[in-house]
């Protein structure tokens, strides 16, 4: 069943000579902001290796063939339709929850650091944090390692960190592969599958969002496992800084902020489903940010009066990488790693269960009617959908 190895790369890219000194997050005089258009953007990921309208073609026509797979009825029959956190297969009467991810080109900065003993905790999170989307327990985890080439003692922080993260998550890692591929692998690569189980008649898919209805934001961890090539390419290429860098901001170096581990919800979030009956809503923000909200089945919007403020590794991101507010939100949590809609009334009890588990939430915004499913950050003056944000015509808006 196993396997092992990885390369560790060449050492980190020299500080940048006569750096200027960083500002705050906040938009000020002087800073270089590109607002690059919709191609634009294509075209800068594509420089980091990350073509994402080759993808999503790719993906459309995966999706057209994997669907005729689908049972009908009866045993195996697939529940929800794909695109939603995980899907749900219907096994003898009960609803057994399936989703994959993995932490990307996080594996980088671990190479960097040379320090694996937390990435496994991000590959549980960006799993059972899907998981718990659709109502669902998680249960258990498998695991996929692909290695360069054979290192025992990083296979064994990795697997630290994956036994650290199942706790946190309780849950059982009930197996896994290691795969040792020279030919294919730079480094390593970590991916998992989990499975949870939901009654077939609490299956959380967002239809029953109202307008009106609270959206509360839990607080981040930072980057959690998402947009490692945009970051790597602002600070490391743009930037110019190495892995030891400490900034003044974070308090840490670069490399121990960039590999902090995601958060776990999964506890917190047992809670309120137990608890809260009304419950409507479950989002995990990883990629495309505040715009996971729009999964939701309901036609509805979304006003984020009051996002989280987002950590500074953010904004230094945008000003080293020049990047435009759109751009980082679609890119990045910016701060908000998890999401609940529920009704006005259940807003107290559900904040009250998150802050005695730790968490820093609040209510950041409001459902609101749209077919579209838009969302909206008025503060930044932005709106979105499709995966994509935009500046909005404010006065046009007002027009209308």
């Amino acid at each position: 069943m196993r396997g092992s190895g990885v390369r560790i790369p060449s050492a980190a890219p020299a500080r940048r000579p006569n750096v200027p000194p960083l500002q705050p997050f906040e938009r000020k005089p002087g800073w270089r902001t590109i607002n690059r258009s919709d191609r634009a953007r294509e075209e800068a990921y594509k420089a980091t290796g990350v073509d994402i309208a080759e993808a999503d073609s790719g993906l459309n026509r995966i999706v057209a063939r994997v669907q005729k797979t689908w049972p009908k009825h009866g045993m195996g029959r697939v529940v929800l339709p794909i695109g939603y956190f995980a899907n749900v297969v219907e096994v003898d009467g009960i609803g057994m929850a399936l989703c994959t991810d993995g932490v990307g080109s996080k594996t980088i900065i671990a190479d960097m650091m040379r320090k694996y003993d937390t990435i496994g905790i991000d590959c549980v999170a960006m799993n059972v944090n899907d998981l718990i989307c659709v109502g669902a327990r998680p249960l258990s985890l498998v695991d996929y390692i692909a290695v360069e080439k054979t290192d025992a003692a990083m296979l064994d922080a990795i697997g630290a960190g994956l036994c650290r993260g199942a706790e946190m998550a309780q849950i059982s890692i009930s197996g896994g592969e290691i795969a040792q591929l020279r030919d294919v692998i730079n480094g390593f690569d970590l991916v998992a599958m989990a499975l949870g189980r939901v009654d077939l008649d609490k299956i959380i898919d967002g239809s029953n969002i109202a307008p009106g209805d609270v959206v509360i934001g839990v607080k981040s961890t930072g980057l959690h496992s998402n947009g490692f090539s945009l970051a790597r390419r602002a600070l490391f290429e743009a930037g110019r800084f190495g892995i030891d860098h400490k900034f003044d901001e974070l308090g840490t170096t670069l490399g121990e902020e960039l590999l902090r581990p995601t958060s776990i919800y999964v506890r917190d979030a047992m809670e309120i489903l137990e608890k809260i009956r009304g419950v409507k809503a479950l989002f995990n923000i990883t990629g495309d940010g505040l715009l996971n909200l729009s999964r939701a089945a309901a036609p509805v919007g979304y006003e984020i009066e009051e996002p989280i403020e987002p950590q500074p590794i953010f904004g230094l991101i945008q000003q080293y990488g020049g990047v435009s507010d759109a751009e980082m939100f679609e890119v990045f949590n910016m701060g908000t790693g998890f999401c609940y809609v529920v009704a006005p009334a259940d807003v107290d009890a559900t904040l009250t269960i998150l802050q005695k588990h730790g968490r820093d939430a609040r209510p950041i915004g409001h459902a609101v009617p749209d077919p579209e499913k838009k969302v909206r950050i008025p503060g930044r003056n932005l709106v979105g959908r499709h995966k994509k944000f935009r500046k909005e015509d404010r006065a046009a808006r007002r027009a209308g």
